[in-house]
């Protein structure tokens, strides 16, 4: 009976023993396998997504100078006209009149000034024989110098008529477009007021006028002063407009106007580009969204966006130390560029960033770091198998395949017990 009891006990023993080891291997997994980049600082640009409006480079407003009717417009409506083009025409008779008047005036008082002219000379003449008297002499030069004065009062009025009438025909002040006719014929025009006739626009090339806070302008003038933002190589910043359809506009425009006062209503300032548009496709008035490149981030680092995690104390990153071991990175952000996180701030060269299999590490644990691609990821997204596939994925697939064998390894405990209990029972 005590051999059996002896049996019993070291069978017990025995399988105590391989359940203890198994607990252990179940409780110390090796360490995950996730995918890591190397944090290389580059220079890059700066870029902001902005909301602007379109104008102009140049808006004439084309107006009547003279009172009078309007008789044709000679232009067509929104084609192109060149500078000095005329466009309407008034009708020119009563400046004429007013012409042939003022002509006809300066003749008389050019009549009037040689017969003054004559009497004076007259009487310079016979001055030193003492033929006239010193009083009849000064008033014959007095005369003299009138006329004259009537002569070139006549002959400003002459020109002020020529003017008048040349503003008959009315010219456009700008190369541009010529708009809508705002006055029909035979109306009067002028007459106590500029009457506005049309409005000429030049389209090539357009402003661009947009606005920045004023903190985002000043954290932008701080980074230049302290080194972390230079300008671009040419010096000024550059826009880059998208249609409405998505796509990209094919002209760049640059910065060329950057107002020196905050505006009291908004907070911010205004800032102006201009933006070719030779083909005219872009249109004046218009809202349009842009891309500017305000300059140069030096020492800044590219994350893929799923490597950022945030919290209450902001966006931080996992990093996976020398020592095989995650640490926590608390990091700055400032935008996105082509689906990655600009990093300022918090990063080291030569860190390796985690970015799949994030969410199996822990602080302080280890990992196992493996090389990182954005093909890899492009793989896993579509749930095909690629050549060196992302080590998040293979983490998946090994904890798919370690549960199956705990499954088989339970019934196995089982039938190993099950002995052990007909044993007690003999």
């Amino acid at each position: 009976m005590i051999a059996p009891l002896r049996t019993l006990a070291l069978t017990c023993a025995v399988a105590i023993a391989l359940a203890g080891c198994k607990k252990e291997e179940q409780q110390a997994p090796p360490p995950p396998e996730v995918g890591v980049i190397d944090a290389k600082p580059q220079t890059l640009p700066l870029q902001r997504e902005l909301v602007g409006r379109l104008s102009p480079f140049r808006s004439a407003d084309v107006r009547a100078r003279v009172p009078g009717v309007l008789l044709k417009r000679v232009y067509q409506e929104g084609s192109e006209v060149k500078q000095g083009q005329t466009l309407f025409l008034i009708d020119p008779a009563p400046l004429r009149a007013e012409l042939n008047a003022s002509e006809a005036q300066l003749a008389s008082a050019r009549a009037s000034y040689a017969n003054a002219k004559v009497a004076a000379d007259r009487a310079r003449s016979l001055a030193p024989q003492k033929y006239v008297s010193k009083a009849d002499l000064d008033n014959a030069e007095s005369a003299e110098r009138t006329a004259l004065a009537a002569v070139k009062q006549s002959e400003a009025a002459v020109s002020s008529s020529r003017i008048s009438l040349g503003y008959a025909e009315v010219t456009a002040p700008i190369s541009g477009v010529a708009g809508k006719q705002q006055v029909t014929e035979g109306a009067l025009v002028g007459q106590g007021d500029v009457t506005l006739l049309t409005t000429v626009d030049q389209l090539d090339p357009l402003y661009v006028n947009f606005s920045l806070s004023v903190d985002e302008l000043s954290q932008l003038r701080a980074a230049q002063a302290r080194g972390a933002l230079a300008l671009s190589g040419d010096g000024k910043a550059t826009v880059q407009v998208k249609l409405s359809d998505g796509t990209t506009y094919g002209q760049n425009g640059t910065l060329d106007f950057s107002s020196t006062t905050v505006d009291p209503a908004t907070g911010a300032v205004s800032l102006r580009a201009v933006l070719p548009n030779p083909d005219r496709i872009l249109l004046p008035g218009a809202f349009v969204s842009f891309q500017a490149t305000l300059g140069e981030r030096n020492n800044a680092y590219l994350v893929p966006q799923q490597a950022l995690l945030r919290d209450a104390t902001g966006g931080y990153l996992m990093v996976v130390g020398a020592d095989g071991k995650v640490v926590r990175r608390n990091v700055k952000t400032e935008g996105a560029q082509g689906g990655n996180w600009l990093v300022t701030d918090g990063l080291q060269p030569g860190d390796k960033v985690v970015v799949a299999g994030v969410q199996k590490v822990k602080e302080g644990a280890p990992a196992t770091a493996k090389p990182w691609t954005p093909e890899q990821a492009a793989a896993a997204a579509k749930g095909a198998p690629a050549q060196g596939q992302a080590p998040a994925a293979q983490g998946d697939a090994a904890a798919d395949a370690a549960a199956p064998d705990a499954a088989q390894q339970a019934p196995a405990a089982a039938e190993q017990a099950a002995p052990a209990s007909d044993s007690t029972k003999q």
